[in-house]
């Protein structure tokens, strides 16, 4: 019998752990019960800003198998950093096959793999061990998607016919921690941080609503990557100061900008175009998210920093820099926009909210470990196509293989 309440396990509470961990503020039926951290101080962290919003009393775990061991745990989230996503999955489906413990469902982070194998591996293991499984893509389920995607398909779609271009984009300045830098750490650059989300929701927003993935099939992707700033030596020394020399984008760069062009047909053939950019060159007041979605007599349109309220700082207004009106802030004075609930309006809290009450329900997610492995194999074509320099008519050969060429440290633009 599935608990009245999920006692949740997260493995990793960095930035984006964090942002879980409030996301469950707006979430009923769940308490964050366990947290596996590193030994640097950001468990204990996490602990207690855990306990402070009332989302949970977590017990600190030296191990992934001793919280699985817990029987107040019966849902992990893995959000821990890229390279050591196997190694806890692994660990998890040990820890179930030995007997050491239960669990009703593990939901994962986004990529769910740095490349195709890895992510096929993600998908073996907790279908081996028969749990259920979210993919945690939180852009579908922002409030601005959801309610927008509702109301173009409802009215404009059921009226003139459906819908036939949608773009997507994310665009920042950079990321937050050193790993995300590493092309053989993170799995390649901007194309593999950040277009995992905008070439889904794009998807998502062209899907019928309540219809399967399998509405739409991908048939080409074409794809560009080009390192526009960070490779400039004044940005590549600052990466390489503030690495502590482990950056060398002068000699090992990594994208920090892609562009990419899904061409998918839908069941009765008809072309429906994914155009997806994700930027970490972007300076402006802060992360961008903005989405478009075109049909025959409407459109829609999301621009996270458009969406509240904004304030203006005179030159008199001097402070520490910080991100309290927006991720990835780029200024504290002129006129700035807030992002008033960044959990909501990013969509983690309606995310957290669908895998809870799916594995409280006993359901597998809408949003899985599938979703999650289609999402990479896009992402690898698009990676060979920015290679080749040509379309690519996907599913390529070889893709179950392939690892792009900035992930091995042998990608470099000026060379």
């Amino acid at each position: 019998m599935a608990p009245k309440r999920l006692g949740i396990g997260i493995i990793g509470v960095g930035f984006v752990g964090k942002f879980h961990i409030r996301a469950f503020a707006g979430i009923r039926d769940a308490d964050i019960n366990g947290v596996v951290s590193r030994k640097d101080g950001t468990g204990e962290e996490a602990a207690a800003l855990a306990k402070k919003l009332g989302v949970g009393d977590p017990r600190l775990f030296d191990s992934v198998t001793d919280m699985v061991a817990d029987p107040s745990i019966d849902a992990v989230w893995i959000c821990a950093p890229n390279f050591t996503r196997i190694e806890i999955m692994e660990e998890i489906a040990q820890a179930v096959e030995s007997g050491k413990g239960e669990l009703i469902g593990v939901c994962c982070e986004k990529p769910l793999g740095r490349n195709a194998d890895e992510a096929y591996r993600m998908l073996e293991l907790v279908k081996k061990i028969g749990v259920l499984d979210g993919y945690l893509e939180n852009q579908l389920f922002s409030p601005a998607v959801v309610r927008g995607k509702t109301i173009l398909w409802s009215r404009g779609a059921a009226l003139t016919g459906p819908p036939y271009l949608a773009r997507a984009a994310e665009e920042h300045s950079g990321p937050h921690m050193p790993w995300f830098w590493e092309g053989s750490l993170q799995g390649g650059g901007v194309l593999n941080d950040m277009m995992c989300h905008s070439v889904e929701v794009a998807r998502f927003l062209l899907t019928p609503p309540d219809a399967p993935r399998s509405a739409l099939t991908p048939v080409k992707v074409t794809a560009h990557t080009s390192c526009l700033k960070w490779q400039q030596p004044h940005y590549a020394d600052i990466l390489a100061e503030n690495s502590g020399g482990k950056i060398d984008y002068a000699n090992r760069p990594s994208e920090d900008f892609a562009r990419a062009l899904v061409e998918y047909h839908d069941a009765d053939g008809n072309q429906r175009i994914v155009e997806a950019t994700t930027s970490w060159c972007y300076v402006g007041a802060g992360l961008r998210l903005s989405m478009e979605l075109l049909g025959p007599e409407y459109s829609l349109s999301v621009n996270t920093l458009d969406a509240g309220p904004k304030v203006f700082f005179s030159r008199q207004v001097v402070g520490d820099a910080g991100e309290d009106l927006v991720e990835k802030q780029n200024a504290e004075m002129g006129l700035m926009p807030i992002v008033s609930d960044e959990e909501a309006e990013y969509g983690y809290v309606g995310e957290d909210r669908h895998m809870v009450q799916s594995f409280l329900a006993g359901v597998r997610p809408r949003e899985n470990f599938d979703d999650g492995v289609n999402v990479t194999e896009l992402l690898m074509t698009a990676y060979m196509s920015a290679e080749q320099e040509q379309t690519i008519t996907f599913p390529p050969p070889g893709l179950e293989s392939f690892v792009p060429a900035v992930a091995k440290g042998e990608w470099n633009p000026r060379q």
